[in-house]
């Protein structure tokens, strides 16, 4: 079974819920797929490291650093930071905070001094949805002076994200689809 056909057997069986929900979006669905259900197990960490430091260095070849939007971006920006590390051409990792750290250097981002100046960077995103997340994430990256070269998000939804993001300049790839699952 190839890698990603194993990350979306795992995500399917983990993470993928067929039931009535609210998401951040404030948008009512029949699913919902926490992805971190999946990507914070051994082999799901492993599995997705390896498949988005892949899709990186296919369509963002430029890309320096790899963070997004904490939680749901964090064990990804974690999976393909170790997974470069191991392939010998590193990329740091990086979190954005949805407000400023509230004591010390009130600081927007977690891992900013390992990154290069200026840095040409990926977004990565677990579940793209209307794109707000992942818009504010490339927003809070630009206003700290990094270039985003692009987005990579695990699930596309298909609810209108990937147009948004687009929208903005930014091209969004995903490893899944809606249509993916059951």
């Amino acid at each position: 079974m190839s890698e990603r056909n194993r990350l979306l057997e795992l995500l399917t069986e983990l993470a993928y819920e067929k039931r009535k929900v609210t998401l951040s979006s404030g948008k009512e669905s029949d699913f919902y797929i926490d992805t971190k259900q999946a990507s914070l197990t051994a082999e799901g960490h492993y599995l997705v490291g390896r498949l988005v430091l892949a899709e990186i260095r296919a369509h963002f070849a430029g890309a320096q650093a790899v963070g997004g939007m904490t939680m749901g971006a964090d064990p990804i920006a974690s999976a393909v930071s170790l997974t470069s590390w191991l392939q010998a051409s590193p990329l740091p990792a990086f979190y954005v905070r949805k407000e400023p750290k509230g004591h010390g250097t009130n600081q927007w981002l977690e891992g900013k001094k390992g990154l290069p100046v200026p840095a040409q960077v990926v977004v990565v995103e677990d579940v793209v949805t209307t794109g707000a997340s992942t818009l504010k994430a490339i927003e809070r990256c630009r206003v700290e002076g990094l270039h985003v070269l692009g987005v990579v998000a695990l699930v596309d939804r298909e609810e209108g994200g990937r147009e948004a993001v687009e929208e903005a300049g930014v091209e969004l790839r995903s490893l899944f689809r809606r249509s993916d699952f059951p």
